[in-house]
């Protein structure tokens, strides 16, 4: 029976694959995305809520708040990560010069810093050698610059699920806000909106195996704040300008 070294599993039958930190980080910051999606919507339509009963002042309000955001965050996450990857081949580039030009030098530097993990100085030298006779490259970008070659970040993955992430996130206060009546749709706003960041808390939480109930608390916290204060803001405005 044949097994697949990307889903390899250790002698307590924990599943180890590859990329598992790489997933964890996409799902994180797709929670992350629909969280601010969530608070950023939430804040906008309940404060217009505090200036208008308007239901389709409300549905222009927030799908522009939904187009502003979600496009906002595609273009800043392509931006940093298209810096981040020019950051990352031009780092990759400099190593393979000096694995041309000194190879005999970076074998001491990979030597040195198995050395710095612990091994014994023969026991560096030996694994140095061999990850270099195997891929060179590789067991530089990792060691030295914490880098998979083979593995770069895509800035168009990256600004695409931000853009989805920001979007469902901002569908449930527009949604919450102008399909109710209007004599309800204010706490019907509220409870979805908590209760969305409770969930997006809880999850955020647990991939960063951090306590629960402060994460959970200080996400609401939050949301609450923002909603409280756009609010007061739209009725303060909506009073000024009746």
């Amino acid at each position: 029976m044949t097994s697949d070294p990307s889903s390899a599993q250790n002698e307590h039958g924990e599943p180890h694959h590859d990329d598992l930190g790489s997933r964890l980080n996409w799902l994180r910051a797709g929670v992350l995305g629909a969280n601010d999606g969530v608070v950023s919507t939430a804040g906008l339509v309940v404060g217009v809520a505090g200036a208008t009963s308007s239901s389709s002042a409300l549905l222009t309000a927030g799908l522009a708040g939904l187009l502003a955001g979600s496009l906002s965050m595609a273009a800043g996450e392509y931006v940093s990560v298209s810096t981040q990857r020019d950051s990352e081949r031009a780092a990759l580039d400099l190593e393979r010069r000096e694995l041309r030009y000194t190879p005999d030098a970076e074998l001491d530097e990979l030597a040195g810093l198995y050395e710095q993990k612990g091994l014994s100085p023969e026991l560096a030298r030996e694994v140095a050698e061999a990850l270099t006779a195997h891929d060179a490259l590789a067991a530089h970008a990792e060691t030295e610059l914490g880098i998979d070659p083979e593995d770069l970040t895509n800035p168009w993955h990256a600004a695409g699920a931000s853009f989805v992430a920001f979007t469902v996130g901002a569908l449930l206060p527009l949604l919450a806000m102008v399909l109710p009546p209007a004599s309800v749709r204010l706490w019907i706003t509220v409870l979805a909106v908590l209760g969305a960041l409770m969930l997006c808390g809880w999850i955020s939480a647990r991939l960063g195996r951090a306590p629960l109930r402060p994460a959970i608390l200080r996400n609401v916290a939050g949301g609450a704040v923002a909603m409280a204060v756009t609010y007061v803001a739209g009725s303060l405005l909506g009073a000024a300008g009746g």
